[in-house]
């Protein structure tokens, strides 16, 4: 069944969706500044879905705590994990029974054509959060829409339903459903979701134990950003003059609609994965970038650890285009392009590494590839003269890959 829905997928970027033909017309706060904001939250107690509660760690630098939360202490026989601001999901111990609650939340606008595949992404995106915690099964999704007040009914009329059923068959292929939810008009039109898991403890991969030795994974090409702004500016001729020397018109098509193909993917058999491969810290690739998103998991190492990115996979001529373009777009060889629903960033040891990549290339059809080291340092992240890998290496007439 799944790889059937992946097909229809498919067929569907393939087939492309022209707003003009259904009678249509054609954010994110910066990373320091989030965490900046947040820091009230956390100097205050309260419990907000973004940066670990910490502890005092080596030489001085705070490391995640993994004590019980004090509110819930009297109803658990064993300490507990807990998670709040900063990273992928909260993790919650509950009042009974051990368990703990996995959940997130996100939501963004549209940045594609088409409502449907739309749909599909906003869902992979909020799921994808409670992957990168090794959590494979959802217990529910609420779905959060904002209906743009600038749209007329008959655009609505259009558009929401699309959505809906990609948001829904998202879900459905994700083993979970749609029960509930908050719809709002909006000057902007938005989508997202939450996503919510009663785990127990061995259901779940704490993304905290990164050690010296261990090896850095990716599991999608980073650049969807720039492939999404390349086929934007297909529209805009002064635009499309900065890159036309660079890419085919047939090109940046071929990105877009590869782009669209990954942020549609969910990383559900690599949350499988995390758990046969021990994976030792996890997290997505999304609004921060691979070396923001990066940078967040190294703070909150229990080790002094520090994470080297020395490869960039990124779809197949989108580094061009970001030269051509600025410079470099958006920074997407800093590893600062923001991603949706990006692929998983894991770090685990270099023999399970190996074994991870072939493995998950062999059930999806789809690479990871291994794009940095972990090495003893003060929880930071950087990337140092890397090796661009270009996704796919050759084209092949008539398909994606």
């Amino acid at each position: 069944m799944a790889e059937g829905k992946i097909l229809s997928v498919t067929d569907r970027i393939l087939r492309g969706f022209d707003p003009s033909s259904a009678g249509l017309t054609r954010c994110k706060v910066p990373r320091e500044t989030l965490l900046k904001l947040l820091e009230g939250l956390e100097q205050r107690g309260e419990v907000h879905e973004e940066v670990a509660p910490t502890s005092p760690g080596a030489n001085g630098a705070s490391a995640p705590s993994s004590s019980p939360c004090p509110a819930h202490s009297q109803f658990t026989s064993s300490p507990s994990p807990v998670i709040g601001i900063g990273l992928d999901s909260c993790v919650i111990p509950l009042r009974h029974g051990n368990l703990s609650l996995i959940q997130t939340t996100d939501f963004f606008y549209p940045l594609i054509d088409d409502p449907y595949l739309m749909g599909r992404i906003a869902c992979a995106n909020v799921l994808s959060d409670l992957y990168a915690m090794g959590v494979v099964h959802c217990d529910n999704m609420l779905m959060l829409l904002g209906v743009s007040t600038e749209m007329t009914d008959s655009e609505r009329d259009i558009v929401v339903p699309l959505m809906l059923e990609g948001f829904r068959d998202c879900a459905a292929e994700g083993g979970t459903s749609v029960q509930g939810g908050q719809t709002v008009k909006n000057p902007w039109l938005t989508i997202g979701g939450v996503a919510s898991a009663v785990c127990s403890r061995e259901e779940y991969v704490m993304p905290d134990a990164a050690v010296a030795g261990d090896v850095l994974v990716l599991t999608k090409p980073i650049g969807t950003q720039v492939a999404a702004l390349a086929h934007e500016w297909l529209d805009k001729p002064d635009r499309w003059a900065k890159i036309s020397g660079v890419v085919t018109e047939a090109a940046a098509k071929l990105a877009y609609n590869r782009a669209i193909y990954q942020m549609a993917r969910l990383n559900r058999i690599g949350a499988q994965l995390l758990h046969k491969y021990e994976a030792h810290a996890c997290t997505d690739v999304t609004g921060f970038g691979l070396l923001g998103h990066a940078q967040n998991l190294a703070r909150v190492q229990k080790s002094a650890v520090s994470f080297v990115i020395h490869n960039l996979p990124i779809i197949a001529h989108m580094v061009d285009v970001a030269r051509a373009a600025s410079g470099n777009l958006f920074g997407l060889l800093q590893g600062y392009s923001a991603e949706t629903s990006g692929g998983l960033l894991i770090a685990m040891s270099r023999q399970n590494a190996i074994a991870f990549c072939e493995e998950i290339e062999r059930i999806e059809g789809q690479p990871a590839w291994i794009i940095g080291v972990v090495e003893a340092g003060d929880r930071s992240a950087r990337i140092v003269q890397p090796r661009i890998i270009e996704v796919p290496l050759t084209d092949t007439p008539d398909q994606l890959w």
